[in-house]
């Protein structure tokens, strides 16, 4: 009897104190009141997917796993350099034809707190691939220096809220335990088959019976799902001057060309800002040499500003911008890109990329373009290692990375950001699709011109603001996913 008193007298303790929780606006959530007294909240924990709850920003990729585990992170309470940290180890295990630990690249990061590391505005996080100090006498493919993982974690360092660690995992799980081809890697593997399965290594990874992986196969990659583990475990720093860092020195020799353990202490990512730009109201941030895909995607915007169907000479523009960066000269990337008539210049045939975005519920924005400087780099993988070494960009031409990021300086609010791939095509990719963006207030509104292929994110009313004028697309062109909303 008297325990069936002190139930009624708790039950009616936790009814008016969570009356009294509707009245005091101090109080909290009434889920959180309830779960203080009850006993605790028994609903997922920070860092944990569903932790968010409403909106929790968006993803856009190539690969749909990577673009799948980024919202994860996001609705585990990530910011979008979490996300996109993730993204990037995933998809060294999902796309290692365009992404590895082996390559590099470069990323816009923008948070809108004006107590952000950059004040409130976007700058670049530059790790393109580097080609080592002596490329070796007998080097018949030649390797570049690993930036990826430093890369990564500069990114992380400046805009990261999650342990570092546990953005690997989630990559490190799918190496080891092994995942199904996507239509993304067996496309890529299709093109390259021959040469790529000449290498042992890379044939007992890549192949099955003498033949390529097609979508659908398993892939199984245990050496790399182990070199990930020591990187989560020992720390990024192991690759640049620790154990992995002598192992990748005494094996890359054996694929081709060697990388010393002094290239690897040397090899460090660094901070630039952008090139910008002004639209209407706000202002616009693309990478900068030697992400020079960024210098051409900003100088074929500027051509679309003044004719947004001059389709054709805005590509020329850019092409004609990176053109000039590459031949030197002393012109600086805001020389060139203010020059109104640049003379028409063409590229060589340039090496393949892979994008990504991500954007979080406060308004955090990240894009990103990735490489391997060839499609599966030097085709061979560092013995016992599990990854591919990139090509040395002192042998092939370097990519057109592009990417670029609008936002309003005023009120401190993200607009939109786009990254492309597509070799030549990359810059109007990221050219076309921004301005479409900003004009139309959805992303991937048209397709932007072939051979292009671009991954958008646009909130219309600015992100802090309207959270349901925000939209991601992926290029329908592509085998890739682009997610994300409600918790």
């Amino acid at each position: 009897m008297r325990r069936g008193m002190g139930g009624t007298l708790a039950r009616s303790r936790v009814s008016v104190l969570l009356a009294l929780c509707l009245l005091l606006t101090s109080c909290g959530t009434v889920k959180n009141a309830y779960n203080s007294l009850v006993g605790g909240d028994t609903g997922p924990k920070p860092g944990q997917p569903g932790y968010v709850a409403g909106f929790l920003g968006g993803v856009a990729a190539d690969e749909p796993r990577a673009a799948l585990v980024g919202r994860d992170i996001l609705s585990a309470g990530g910011t979008a350099a979490d996300a996109a940290v993730a993204m990037g180890f995933m998809l060294a295990v999902t796309l290692p034809s365009r992404a590895g630990l082996g390559g590099g690249g470069a990323c816009i990061a923008y948070a809108p707190d004006r107590k952000s590391p950059n004040g409130g505005v976007p700058e670049a996080v530059m790790f393109t691939p580097l080609a080592p100090a002596s490329p070796g006498a007998n080097a018949d493919r030649p390797a570049a220096v690993p930036m990826m993982v430093r890369g990564l974690f500069l990114l992380h360092a400046r805009y990261g809220a999650r342990p570092f660690e546990t953005l690997i995992v989630p990559a490190e799980q799918l190496a080891r335990f092994g995942l199904t081809v996507s239509r993304a890697l067996a496309q890529d593997l299709a093109l390259v088959s021959t040469p790529l399965l000449a290498d042992p290594a890379a044939a007992a990874v890549f192949g099955r019976n003498g033949r390529a992986l097609a979508e659908g196969d398993s892939l199984v990659q245990p050496d790399l799902a182990a070199t990930l583990t020591q990187l989560r475990v020992a720390g990024v720093g192991d690759m640049y001057q620790g154990t992995l860092a002598r192992r990748i020195a005494d094996g890359s020799p054996l694929v081709g060309g060697p990388v010393s353990g002094d290239d690897l202490r040397e090899a460090l990512p660094r901070l630039q800002p952008p090139l910008f730009l002004t639209d209407r109201n706000d202002r616009v941030a693309f990478l900068p040499p030697p992400a020079d895909g960024g210098l051409a995607a900003a100088a074929a915007f500027r051509t679309l500003q003044a004719n947004g169907s001059d389709f054709a000479g805005a590509a020329a523009q850019g092409l004609a911008a990176a053109a000039r960066w590459r031949a030197g000269g002393g012109a600086t990337p805001e020389q060139i890109l203010a020059s109104s008539s640049l003379p028409p210049a063409g590229l060589p045939s340039l090496p393949a990329s892979t994008s990504f975005a991500a954007l979080d519920k406060d308004g955090n924005a990240v894009a990103c373009a990735v490489t391997m400087d060839n499609l599966f780099g030097t085709g061979r993988i560092l013995p016992g290692l599990g990854f591919l070494a990139a090509a040395s960009p002192a042998t092939v031409p370097p990519p057109l990375l592009a990417a670029g990021l609008a936002w309003n300086e005023h009120i401190h609010a993200f607009r939109a950001e786009a990254a492309g791939s597509g070799q030549a095509g990359a810059p109007m990719a990221v050219a076309v699709g921004l301005l479409n963006a900003l004009r139309s207030g959805r992303a991937m509104s048209a397709p932007v011109p072939d051979p292009g292929r671009a991954n958008v994110i646009v909130c219309d009313q600015y992100l802090p603001g309207d959270s349901n004028a925000c939209h991601w697309a992926t290029d329908p062109r592509l085998p890739g996913l682009a997610l994300g909303g409600g918790g």
